[in-house]
């Protein structure tokens, strides 16, 4: 069987799977990026999970990066994949892809394939252009915590999911229709819903599915690949790739290094089950007039304004005549306070890029102050009932616009959309080795 096609940026992986008599229910646990600003939910995953060998053990919760003593939580985390290969935790499946199926609460299942992408053809910096694209703005400051954690990991486990822009769904799709061998199906905790796997180690389909993959391509040089979820995840990883790189005696020999690859979701952008959701902000530790001034500094040459609102459906209302009239207006939320920015002559395409690139002024004037990137109406609202945070709530870009966005004009601004909201993104089960 062919393993490497570099053609399409693609590398069959050897995947592992934990074996038959472990739980899946409290094997596999949410991305470690999700969930930032409440430390109870992954409270209650280590409750959930007990004693039981977990993908949570393999993977440092942001929630805790501040927190946590980094150095000995990441030991740990080392010392646990190497115990999970010696002791028979994980078995090792024939070479192949996995094709998965996720419940996501909608009329249609989201689908997605499990395969290994070239970090040859990946490269994160401001105008990169290869097969495999950032479709937002990288912040190196997050990368060192997640380079310790894969620098010396003998194990990955995937939370990214990468998108592929197929109308005709002619890769994933018909794949449900094959007679594919089920490797799980099983209910997700904390209501992720169910999840269900098929393998995938046909060689003749898996030539088929690069076949369907190269027709994909698109712009000039050409782009297949746009990265959906885990971007500074997947630029980790290649920034491990290129230190193995520089240090590496054999040139050659280390090309066929494990660590050139990363495990990944790809997902079809057209996908029925697939949303775009916002990601919306809150700043905490902030004097609210004192950033209204600041804002209102910085945007005037725009034509800034703020109205802010008694009661709750008057605030609704402005909000949504707002939504569909020319510029940008951003809804807030500050303790019991509810109000609606607007730009009548914004200097960006989206409302993201005109909040963020104030709030990256501000903040580095504000040292106390801190920003998170949250999912969800309903938890931003619960973060900000306090006077001292301000909660921004930003609007959802349109899916079909990505991949002409990111050909035409590069990467958006950093967490511009999510895939779906946080109880939808990826939980961790398959694993690879990423040491020979």
């Amino acid at each position: 069987m062919q393993l490497h096609y570099p053609e399409v940026a693609l590398h069959v992986p050897t995947l592992l799977l934990p074996r038959a008599d472990l739980p899946l229910e409290t094997w596999a646990v949410i991305a470690c990026d999700q969930y930032t600003s409440q430390p109870e939910y992954w409270e209650e995953v280590r409750r959930i999970v007990g004693a039981d060998p977990s993908t949570l053990h393999l993977i440092f919760p942001e929630a805790y990066l501040e927190s946590a003593d980094r150095k000995q939580a990441i030991a740990g985390i080392n010392q646990r994949m190497q115990e999970y290969l010696k002791s028979g935790v994980l078995v090792e499946q024939w070479p192949g892809f996995m094709l998965v199926e996720r419940e996501v609460g909608r009329a249609a299942p989201r689908k997605g394939l499990v395969v290994a992408l070239d970090l040859e053809q990946y490269d994160y910096r401001d105008g990169a252009q290869k097969l495999i694209r950032t479709t937002e703005g990288t912040d190196q400051s997050r990368l060192p915590p997640r380079i310790q954690v894969r620098e010396k990991a003998s194990l990955e486990t995937p939370h990214i999911m990468v998108l592929i822009d197929d109308p005709q769904q002619t890769v994933i799709e018909p794949l449900g229709e094959k007679d594919l061998k089920q490797a799980y199906d099983f209910e997700l905790m904390l209501g992720g819903s169910r999840l269900r796997g098929w393998h995938i180690d046909d060689g003749t389909l898996i030539d088929e599915i690069v076949g369907h993959i190269a027709r994909l391509a698109c712009g000039e040089p050409p782009m297949i690949y746009a990265l959906g979820d885990g971007n500074h995840s997947f630029a980790t990883a290649r920034a491990v790739w290129e230190r193995l790189k520089a240090a590496a005696e054999d040139e050659r020999q280390i090309m066929n290094h494990p660590a050139r690859y990363a495990l990944a979701e790809l997902v079809n952008v057209h996908d029925e089950g697939l949303e775009f959701a916002p990601i919306h902000r809150v700043v905490f530790g902030v004097d609210a007039a004192d950033l209204w001034r600041s804002m209102e500094a910085h945007c005037t040459e725009w034509g800034f304004s703020r109205r802010t609102f008694t009661d709750r459906d008057s605030w609704e209302t402005a909000c949504r005549e707002a939504s569909v009239g020319p510029g940008h207006h951003i809804p807030y939320i500050s303790g019991t306070a509810r109000g609606l920015l607007s730009i009548a002559n914004p200097n960006f395409q989206l409302e993201v890029a005109s909040l963020q690139a104030f709030l990256d002024r501000y903040l580095e004037a504000h040292p106390r102050a801190r920003l998170d990137y949250i999912h969800g109406e309903d938890v931003l609202e619960k973060l900000t009932a306090l006077p001292d945070r301000i909660g921004f709530l930003l609007p959802a870009m349109d899916k079909r616009d990505l991949f002409k966005t990111i050909v035409i004009d590069g990467a958006t601004p950093r967490k511009t959309f999510s895939l779906g909201e946080a109880e939808e993104k990826r939980y961790y089960l398959e694993c690879r080795r990423l040491v020979p």
